[in-house]
């Protein structure tokens, strides 16, 4: 472990994100401790002159950001090949060890988290700063439930990272935006839908957009309407129903126009609930923070991280998404023109033929994900063979003794 960065003295190893090491460290000139982020800047020299010049622009933007919700930047440098952050050091926990850890949380608890963080997004907003990976990994809760956002600006830097690394997609696709998913230009809106999957999770217990691998997971990101959360959980108000539908719109002109208003309607819709009075439990866990790699190969295979620990419930999805092609046949169906498009360049695939998205169509009459209320395909019965009533035997012997008895009394009357 390295002992100093720039003027500050390494206390030790905090944990490890994707972009390098997080340290705890001490700035002497002022006695105060931080936590400071590293980035390794060994790249090829041809793109790391234009690597280091985008770190600085984006730490200096997340720097002048200044509000109670986004983690606070103090100072940027550089120490050899490694470029770091220096942040405040927050006592709390990520919010992503706290969903592994405790499950479900209380549904007014999840409202008043995800409000913080459209808060904090607002205000990056206003100052034209998108986030571009929301996730529950990036976000701290700290004492009081007091929300932190973290990482503003990395997600930029790190996907010009890795431009020579063919088939990589930084980030977790899961909380992916369409128009992301798309490689369209983002605005405020990208944050709100990721944040609006963020919520959809916390009171669900699943994301909205789940897939065997990340071509399945674009695919539905593009395509699939979730079932409202209300039927996977009952706890969740029909309010938030409305709220997680727009927020999770695919067209930019339905979904929130920016995050403050997101804010405004997740707080109605919380104070409509009665308080648990349950505190979050931000206490560190044993053995420290674990490691979150965030690279998924755009083939489907993936290092295991925090955010897909869980098993991926496919809701229905074709096993035929398994390749790259797969997702351009179908996506040709469904999409426009100008989407399909910006996709090839995406997956950087040809376009599909006409031949081969004719052969696709009977698979993407299988990926309607089931309804909740009725999650299996409905199986049609053979119509059974009619059988005897029962007590038909009987009814044939009274018969009998009844004309016996008519042919005595007919005798004897004779």
């Amino acid at each position: 472990m390295i002992s100093q960065l720039g003027r500050y003295e390494v206390l030790g190893e905090l944990g490890q994100g994707a972009m390098g090491i997080v340290y705890k460290a001490k700035d002497p000139l002022i006695d105060r401790v931080v936590a400071i982020k590293t980035i390794n800047l060994g790249l090829a020299l041809d793109e790391k002159e234009e690597y280091e010049s985008r770190f600085y622009q984006e730490a200096k933007a997340a720097g002048r950001l200044n509000h109670p919700n986004i983690v606070t930047i103090f100072d940027v440098g550089k120490s050899g090949d490694v470029a770091y952050i220096a942040m405040e050091l927050l006592e709390g926990r990520e919010l992503r060890d706290i969903m592994n850890d405790a499950g479900l949380l209380p549904v007014e608890q999840v409202l008043d988290i995800v409000a913080q963080v459209a808060q904090g997004l607002a205000y990056a907003h206003e100052h034209e700063i998108v986030h571009r990976d929301v996730k529950p990994s990036n976000i701290m809760v700290i004492r009081d439930g007091h929300v932190k956002i973290t990482d503003f600006g990395i997600a930029r830097m790190a996907s010009s990272a890795v431009r020579t690394q063919t088939g990589m997609v930084l980030g977790s696709p899961k909380y992916m935006s369409p128009e992301q998913v798309m490689g369209k230009a983002l605005d405020q809106r990208s944050d709100i839908f990721s944040l609006g999957v963020m919520l959809y999770e916390m009171l669900t217990g699943q994301a909205p957009f789940n897939g065997e691998n990340v071509n399945a997971i674009m695919y539905q990101t593009l395509n699939a309407v979730p079932a409202p959360p209300s039927t996977l959980n009952p706890a969740v108000p029909e309010m938030a129903n409305f709220i997680i539908a727009k927020a999770l719109a695919k067209k930019l002109e339905d979904r929130y126009q920016n995050a403050r208003d997101f804010a405004v309607d997740l707080r109605a819709c919380r104070d409509t609930l009665p308080r648990s009075g349950k505190q979050i439990d931000v206490s560190s866990p044993a053995g420290g923070e674990r490691k979150l790699p965030d690279a998924i190969t755009a083939t489907g295979s993936r290092e295991a991280s925090d955010e897909e620990a869980r098993p991926a419930a496919t809701g229905g999805l074709s096993q035929a998404f398994d390749s790259s092609a797969a997702t351009m046949r179908l996506a040709a169906l469904t999409g426009t023109s100008e989407d399909v498009d910006e996709l090839t360049k995406t997956l950087k695939i040809q376009r599909p033929s006409a031949e081969s998205i004719k052969r696709a169509a009977p698979a993407a009459k299988n990926t309607r994900p089931a309804s909740p209320a009725n999650p299996r395909p409905a199986v049609r019965q053979s119509p059974a063979k009619p059988s005897a009533k029962p007590g038909g035997s009987n009814l044939i012997l009274i018969v009998i003794v009844l004309l016996v008895l008519l042919g005595i009394a007919a005798f004897f009357a004779a």
